[in-house]
């Protein structure tokens, strides 16, 4: 799978931030969907079998926060790759082969571990 044009679902309550993550990993070449929860999330994953990656927010509001929703995702679509950040807690439990990044993120390290995910 290339990484150009690869599809990135991400899921983030702030709205500066998910502008933010959005916006590089545009630059990086990416197609992007985004969710404010993890209803939005989703909705959006019954809906586009293109995604590949998901990165997603720990601390959220709705049915469940980022963790429970990488649990989720793991069961329902395994082969999707997972990608979690938090500025409010350690690295949560999450399934095996995600990777978790504190905030804030650092744009080349998400990019490189997509990379990793893909290649």
């Amino acid at each position: 799978m290339a990484l150009r044009g690869t599809t990135v679902l991400v899921v983030e309550d702030e709205p500066v931030v998910l502008l933010f993550v959005s916006s590089f990993l545009e630059d990086a070449g990416f197609n992007i969907l985004e969710a404010r929860n993890a209803d939005e999330a989703i909705l959006l994953l019954e809906t586009h079998s293109e995604i590949a990656i998901m990165f997603t927010d720990i601390q959220m509001p709705g049915s469940m926060d980022g963790a429970r929703l990488a649990h989720a995702v793991r069961d329902r679509w395994p082969p999707i790759r997972i990608i979690a950040t938090s500025a409010h807690t350690r690295a949560p439990k999450l399934p095996e082969g995600a990777k978790f990044f504190p905030k804030p993120v650092r744009p080349h390290q998400v990019v490189d571990a997509m990379y990793q995910m893909i290649a």
